[in-house]
């Protein structure tokens, strides 16, 4: 954000968005300022006071458009909520509540999409390997007793079947795998009446959606390639840290 002035904001957004030049000029000084904000010591943070924005107007002068292109720029999460489906409670039974269950639940979801590529590349290694358990499973011998050309015929084997498995050439084998259930959907946790009858407070909420424990596991029969997806996802969840995951949505 330090290399973009009000000006090189504007500019930006003009590569995307037709006219409204006073609103793309208001927006990239708000969000200037708001940067110029992080940058002073604590001290000061608390003497100003950071503005919000509200954009105004009908429907297809580009408000949502302005936004969406603000939060790319930054990389920031992006989130519509359509506010006319929260009106009085009693009206249609939904409540302000409801918008924070529902920005919860796409932050959580859109953080968790982040760390998951940033771990693809391990969990796909490890899920590897597990394949080639399960196509090459271990003697029970201790490996201090084995015999080292036969621990080297192992290795060569199983490297060969490692060429063939990258090759796709035993996609469709099938093999036996035991799978973990899911944990619940986040929006499980919340009660449609309102978070506090849960007498939970934002602190709290890590623990709170962490997975649940004790999560018995199943045997089914897949082929390879399918097999490969559902490690693969497993092996996500496990380097995943929830706990980071939900701090940093919030």
């Amino acid at each position: 954000m330090h290399e973009y002035t009000p000006t090189q904001i504007v500019k930006e957004l003009n590569r995307h968005i037709i006219k409204q030049d006073d609103a793309k000029k208001a927006v990239a000084i708000a969000l200037r300022n708001r940067w110029r904000r992080q940058q002073v010591p604590q001290e000061l943070k608390d003497e100003i006071v950071p503005n919000n924005i509200i954009m105004i107007g009908p429907t297809g002068v580009g408000k949502t458009e302005i936004a969406r292109r603000l939060s790319r720029l930054v990389k920031a999460p992006f989130v519509k909520v359509e506010a006319s489906n929260y009106t009085e409670v009693g009206y249609m039974g939904r409540d302000v509540e409801s918008i924070i269950r529902d920005l919860v639940e796409i932050s959580v979801g859109m953080v968790t999409a982040e760390h998951k590529e940033i771990v693809t590349a391990r969990a796909a290694e490890q899920a590897e390997e597990r394949l080639l358990d399960l196509l090459m499973p271990a003697t029970k011998m201790p490996q201090a007793e084995e015999d080292p050309e036969a621990a080297e015929r192992k290795t060569r084997t199983r490297e060969r079947l490692r060429a063939k498995l990258r090759a796709g050439e035993l996609d469709e084998r099938k093999v036996t795998i035991r799978t973990t259930p899911p944990a619940s959907p986040l929006i499980e946790i919340f009660s449609k009446s309102g978070l506090e009858d849960f007498n939970v407070s934002m602190p709290n909420m890590p623990s709170v959606f962490s997975p649940l424990a004790g999560r018995g596991q199943k045997e089914r029969e897949a082929t390879l390639t399918e097999a490969r997806r559902i490690l693969q996802d497993e092996e996500t969840n496990k380097l995943l840290d929830m706990d980071k995951v939900i701090a940093e949505a919030k």
